[in-house]
């Protein structure tokens, strides 16, 4: 089941704040170039960025099986295929590593939800989702993925995939295979070469 097409309109919108949450603050000289975790510098951040990230890089919250759960959840919903790399190949699992500790208002739900789900799966296959098999777990996802079509008892499970379905699709579009994904060129100076053939078509204005 592709569902790219669809996280490509729902996830754009679902871009999160949470990466850069501090403006600069008054009385603050901006830093050209801060030092990284690794010593180097880092262009753009203000020391206080960089050690703000290194303190919430130095813990976890998720255990290995929340992770393990998470990187199947995410490569379901935007799997590999011949046009770009799954949403593990884009480290999207760390991206939501790093937003529930840098957003802890996701934290319950997200480990709500995944206990949630082992619980579901449990039930109907006596084991976790994590080991349940690929037919298994896309049976249990579709259960949980169309809120429209919610069956009696599955709401909390359809709040925690809406979650994790626009955490997973922040964390892909915001990286470079996202970004390669969607086709986005940026502006490129000095070069115009009219509206896109697919934009016009979609708007019946071939011709023109």
């Amino acid at each position: 089941m592709n569902r790219r097409d669809s996280l490509k309109a729902l996830g754009l919108t679902a871009i999160s704040a949470g990466v850069v949450l501090e403006a600069c603050k008054p009385g603050k000289e901006p830093v050209v170039a801060a030092a990284g975790a690794d010593g180097e510098a880092t262009p753009g951040r203000q020391e206080f960025e960089v050690e703000r990230d290194k303190k919430l890089n130095s813990w976890k919250f998720f255990t290995e099986h929340e992770m393990a759960t998470i990187t199947l959840l995410a490569d379901i919903i935007i799997p590999k295929d011949d046009k770009s790399g799954s949403a593990s190949d884009a480290k999207v699992p760390d991206f939501i590593e790093f937003i529930v500790k840098d957003m802890p208002g996701h934290q319950t739900p997200m480990r709500g939800g995944l206990k949630w789900l082992d619980m579901q799966c449990l039930t109907r296959y006596q084991k976790t989702f994590k080991e349940a098999s690929s037919a298994q777990q896309i049976e249990m996802v579709d259960d949980i993925a169309y809120p429209a079509k919610v069956k009696p008892g599955m709401q909390q499970g359809v709040s925690f995939f809406s979650l994790m379905r626009n955490l997973t699709a922040s964390g892909f579009f915001t990286t470079e295979i996202g970004v390669k994904d969607l086709g986005y060129v940026g502006n490129v100076p000095n070069r115009w070469e009219g509206v896109p053939a697919d934009v016009l078509k979609q708007y019946g204005m071939e011709g023109v």
